[in-house]
């Protein structure tokens, strides 16, 4: 059997990591452990802590970032978790179909969706949650989606957020797509332009569509952001399943360049995602983020992490919560007191009420809704299929009352 060291840092030359059959417990753990902090190459700029650490390289992203703005994500984050964490529990009673929770995922959305400009463009996959956030689109507009309701409930051009793609790594090749586009539309060169950024997680890069997107985008110089979130878990298998190098190696090969971040560090993820999408706005090409984080909760409602992780991984998470180090740096720098800690918690628990009442009331939609604005202009096939179902359906007792 490899050795913890082999598994997640294989050697030019070595065999064993590639065809051991499966990692032990402990060798998952040493892993986790040796690449904890991301590496040498990771960009932080807010410890575990709260203490702020120099970059010469990042420092002139954020000097925008003053008490006001800090407490400003601080509380994008909060309300973000509990909205999440109320999605959960709804879930779990009853009144959604499935959620996908983003627990200990805050400051890696939050820092990237803020790093946005109103007019560039973001792809989700399905959990994403803190972007949409941050592109005004309203989380009821979300609960549809899960509900089983609903498409999607805002306009993406308008809101300039995709809607969630559900296969996973669709979006990247979306993604590509419209970068493309926007470098043939002459939307790139300057700092006025354009840029596109694209979220998937870990498990995605072992997905063909990812891999295809990074060509598309390398070979026209697409003004993209791959964003990874490298959660250390694709459902039930660990990254060192999938990946010799670090994720962000990957990039090299494809001729564009990578960059780590440390994903529970929302001042890190604003800087690196606003150098990265001034880069491809000026016309540099495409760039691959992998922000270093951790899945706090499980991949979906319908997966049980206790039968694949230990409970020792998630305690040592814990002690790297993306929005206890905002608070311990807004505490220990006389940014923020007591009294603005109680009123974010007495805000993100009406929201939460709002979101709870929201949830439980929504009205079901008639039969037909399924085939509405599938297509920009009428389609007679579905219009057929249309016909057929509600004529299926009224063959029902009580047909009429509906």
């Amino acid at each position: 059997m490899s050795s913890p060291e082999q598994w997640t840092h294989p050697q030019p030359g070595d065999s064993s990591a590639a065809t051991a059959a499966k990692p032990t417990p402990e060798q998952v753990i040493a892993g986790l452990r040796a690449t904890s902090e991301g590496g040498a190459d990771l960009v932080q700029l807010l410890t575990p802590e709260g203490e702020r650490v120099d970059s010469p390289e990042f420092d002139r992203y954020v000097t925008d970032i003053d008490g006001a703005r800090l407490r400003s994500l601080f509380r994008d984050m909060t309300l973000v978790r509990r909205f999440d964490r109320e999605a959960n529990a709804l879930q779990r009673q009853g009144q959604l179909g499935i959620w996908v929770p983003l627990l200990g995922q805050e400051a890696a959305q939050i820092g990237a969706g803020r790093a946005l400009r109103p007019m560039d463009m973001a792809f989700p996959s399905y959990r994403e949650h803190g972007v949409a956030w941050c592109r005004n689109v309203s989380p009821q507009d979300l609960l549809g989606i899960f509900r089983c309701s609903d498409h999607s409930g805002w306009d993406p051009v308008a809101a300039r957020f995709h809607p969630y793609t559900i296969v996973i790594g669709n979006q990247v090749l979306n993604a590509a797509g419209y970068a493309m586009g926007q470098r043939f539309d002459g939307h790139v060169g300057d700092d006025d332009g354009e840029a596109t950024i694209c979220f998937f997680g870990d498990g995605a890069t072992s997905q063909g569509d990812v891999h295809e997107g990074f060509v598309w985008a390398a070979v026209y110089d697409a003004p993209l952001v791959f964003f990874c979130q490298n959660n250390q878990w694709a459902i039930s298998e660990p990254t060192e399943r999938q990946s010799r190098l670090p994720l962000y190696q990957r990039a090299q090969g494809y001729g564009f360049p990578g960059i780590r971040v440390d994903g529970n560090d929302v001042l890190a993820c604003l800087a690196v995602t606003r150098w990265a999408l001034d880069e491809c706005r000026t016309g540099n090409g495409p760039m691959l983020i992998e922000a270093f984080t951790y899945r706090m909760d499980a991949h979906t409602t319908t997966d049980d992490p206790t039968r694949y992780r230990l409970s020792d991984e998630l305690e040592a998470w814990k002690l790297k919560d993306p929005i206890e180090r905002v608070r311990a740096y807004l505490s220990r720098n006389g940014l923020a007191d007591n009294d603005f800690f109680e009123e974010i918690a007495a805000e993100a628990d009406n929201f939460a009420a709002e979101i709870r009442d929201f949830c439980v009331n929504m009205p079901d939609p008639p039969p037909d809704r399924i085939f509405s604005e599938v297509y920009a202009e009428p389609s007679p096939v579905l219009e057929a299929q249309r016909a057929e179902y509600l004529s299926y359906l009224d063959g029902f007792v009580g047909a009429g009352e509906r």
